[in-house]
């Protein structure tokens, strides 16, 4: 039997998809979302818009609805009003009987409660947002399972390994291998990070993101938590899955079969691409991007990750591998380490360094819920405020 991930069983086998697929937009005023709004301009005749909802930026939302004048513009913060109202006024929308795909596009944990609910309403996932399955892939995967869902991924990396494995078979495979470019400081003497500032952490030397996954590019701690997602949407050992580093961002990343032979798949650093596969599955859409133009590229190139420089990909490794809510901590953790970092609050030298401070005092619970997700979140965060960059004073453990 062809192996696809069971996250992507192919819609052809059990139902066609409707020539216009109408999306409901978690996170339309950002990196992700605003690309998504572009390919549905550019496609009319594919894709429409049913729903756009942003977080608190209720200028940025306008400007974008303004576009799109028949999608339901909405705030998940909107200041002044009943919080509850506006959540059940999301769920409405994202569960609405229109909606054909939620393209999940919002920042960090605040996406998987939304993302569980249009699970549970059948619906199929466009995922940006690691965090979800970082937090919850066990939960997530089994609403998805249990209600004849599907989630395609719009991360690069593991747009490219999905795009590897179309049309192979489960045994085939021996290893997947996400590449990084290593960020703005591969080449930076480690004697100097301590002296990093907010706008050189965020030069990113390859990709525009938004402040918080270029943060993480800095430390690889996207790396870390790619390691994770990759685990839950593939259903891959982690030993089973290698990083590298390849600086030029061409090589997305790449799968190792038995026999010795690896796929990979290649495109110019453009988040366009990944989107329009995830959102025109089974076909591609022409005209995205251009081809990489491998004469003047010159050469690519390859080499081993320096965990010496990056711990954060062991300490992610770690976290997975104890499972519960330990992932669900080195997220909030790192989120907060992160968000004190871009408020000059914490040195850059102390991200990771806070959320290994959390990930060891946590006492992950291995039953795994909302509940218990959002307690390990709400703890880990409050940890680390109270933390001084990797000297805690909290001594309290994380609640049963």
């Amino acid at each position: 039997m062809t192996h696809v991930p069971s996250a992507f069983q192919p819609k052809e086998m059990r139902s066609p998809r409707p020539s216009l697929r109408r999306l409901a937009l978690l996170g339309a005023t950002g990196s992700i979302g605003r690309q998504v709004c572009d390919l549905v301009e550019r496609h009319p005749e594919r894709f429409a818009l049913h729903a756009l909802i942003a977080g608190t930026d209720a200028a940025a939302l306008e400007a974008v609805a303004r576009r799109h004048p028949e999608a339901h513009a909405l705030l998940a913060n909107p200041g002044g009003t009943d919080a509850g109202r506006a959540a059940r006024a999301i769920e409405e929308a994202i569960c609405d009987p229109d909606v054909d795909m939620v393209v999940v596009a919002a920042a960090g944990a605040a996406a998987l409660a939304p993302t569980l609910s249009a699970l549970d309403a059948g619906k199929d996932i466009a995922l940006a947002t690691k965090e979800v399955l970082v937090m919850a892939g066990e939960l997530v995967r089994d609403r998805m399972r249990r209600h004849g869902s599907q989630i395609f991924p719009i991360d690069s990396e593991h747009s490219a390994i999905w795009q590897c494995l179309w049309g192979e078979k489960e045994r085939a495979i021996r290893r997947l291998i996400l590449t990084g470019s290593g960020g703005p400081f591969l080449r930076r003497p480690l004697e100097t990070l301590e002296t990093v500032t907010i706008a050189e952490a965020l030069a990113h030397p390859r990709w525009k993101m938004g402040p918080k996954i270029t943060i993480d590019s800095a430390t690889m701690m996207n790396k870390g938590l790619e390691v994770i997602e990759a685990h839950f949407l593939f259903d891959v050992p982690y030993a089973d899955i290698d990083v590298i580093v390849h600086p030029e961002s061409v090589v997305h990343s790449m799968v190792e079969f038995v026999d010795g032979s690896v796929k990979a798949q290649l495109g110019v650093p453009d988040m366009h691409l990944p989107i329009s596969v995830a959102l025109g599955f089974p076909e591609r859409l022409e005209g995205i991007t251009p081809a990489p133009d491998l004469a003047a590229l010159g050469r690519l190139t390859f080499e081993a990750l320096d965990m010496v420089r990056y711990p954060a990909l062991a300490l992610a490794r770690e976290a997975g591998q104890r499972g519960g809510t330990a992932p669900a901590v080195l997220n909030a953790a790192n989120e907060e380490a992160v968000a004190l970092f871009l408020k000059g609050q914490r040195r850059f030298v102390e991200i990771v360094p806070s959320v290994r401070e959390a990930v060891e005092r946590a006492e992950p619970n291995q039953e795994l819920t909302l509940e218990t997700v959002i307690a390990a979140d709400h703890w880990a965060r409050a940890q680390v405020r109270t933390s001084a960059g990797g000297s805690s004073r909290v001594r309290s453990k994380l609640p049963a």
